[in-house]
């Protein structure tokens, strides 16, 4: 790959992380929001953009981060997105106690909520998976099937449950974003797949 492509496909991937974060920081519902609030939208903000980063770093398309190097970093996305999720959760916990809890019953009169539920529970499905590989002793391609169908899930429920919001994240560079994870996602399902049937015919 030429040096002017790579600095391009980095340069289209800052401003596609970047850009959506911006306008949220600009956005005029923030301006009565108390400090908790907003930095439990902005964790969010920031999961949905560093979730565009999971499936370029596992299917190797990130210039100088071949698959290996990529799968490392991989994995510490995976626990920064736990983090955010975490913080996003507990922020709006004690923003308002009521819908959280509403939320995590499925009762919440919000739509959007519970696709939020759905991928907050994938993604700490798919964290622990990850770290209990070993001790479950689980064949890779058992592992990987597992893993890529709670990827899968945390992808649709978040973008569904971003687009469903009417908050602080612009809405044109927030459909963009989704939408970009979300053919991210299926590039690099379809690409290792491919990839895991040549490597089986062998």
């Amino acid at each position: 790959m030429s040096r002017a492509r790579a600095i391009l496909i980095w340069a289209v991937l800052a401003i596609a992380v970047i850009v959506p974060i911006v306008f949220a920081v600009s956005s005029p519902l923030l301006a009565w929001r108390d400090p908790v609030y907003i930095i439990a939208g902005f964790t969010g903000v920031m999961a949905m953009a560093l979730m565009l980063l999971q499936p370029l770093l596992v299917g190797g398309y990130m210039p100088g981060l071949p698959a290996r190097p990529g799968r490392r970093v991989h994995r510490v996305i995976g626990g920064v997105l736990v983090a955010a999720v975490v913080i996003h959760v507990v922020g709006l916990w004690i923003t308002s106690p009521p819908d959280v809890v509403d939320a995590l019953l499925f009762v919440s009169p919000t739509p959007f909520s519970v696709w939020g539920v759905v991928a907050m529970w994938a993604i700490f499905a798919a964290a622990l998976l990850a770290a209990l590989r070993k001790l479950l002793r689980l064949r890779l391609r058992t592992w990987r099937i597992g893993h890529t169908a709670l990827a899968v899930v945390v992808v649709l429920g978040s973008a569904v449950h971003a687009m469903l919001i009417e908050g602080t994240m612009e809405p044109v560079s927030k459909a963009l974003l989704c939408a970009l994870v979300l053919a991210a996602t299926i590039k690099a399902m379809v690409d290792l797949r491919v990839w895991a049937r040549r490597t089986a015919s062998r």
